[in-house]
């Protein structure tokens, strides 16, 4: 996969109401990505580590929100993120899935 290996696309699940409630309803789970990772890397990586089917990813930047602190201003880190569509019928299992 081009120098990134399948544990380094996924970063980690993105937990939020919105996400929560596409994976119950529609069969899609959001994920924090590699920002050098593209669609196929992305399902690649889900498909072999949660052995599912992929229907379709849609990748996206964020940018990172101004936040302040008194008088000092920063920024945060820009960071990209993945809503991938499982196939009928599949679901991912985070707890049965091994490191390595």
């Amino acid at each position: 996969m081009s120098g990134i290996s399948k544990y380094q696309v996924l970063v980690a699940p993105h937990v939020s109401e919105k996400s929560s409630l596409l994976s119950e309803v529609n069969s899609q789970h959001t994920f924090k990505i590699d920002p050098r990772a593209n669609k196929l890397m992305v399902k690649k990586a889900v498909e072999s580590i949660f052995s599912v089917q992929v229907h379709s990813v849609r990748i996206l930047n964020v940018k990172g929100k101004k936040k302040r602190t008194g008088r000092l201003e920063g920024v945060r880190s820009d960071w990209k993120k993945a809503v991938v569509r499982l196939k009928a019928g599949q679901d991912l299992d985070f707890l049965s899935v091994g490191g390595g």
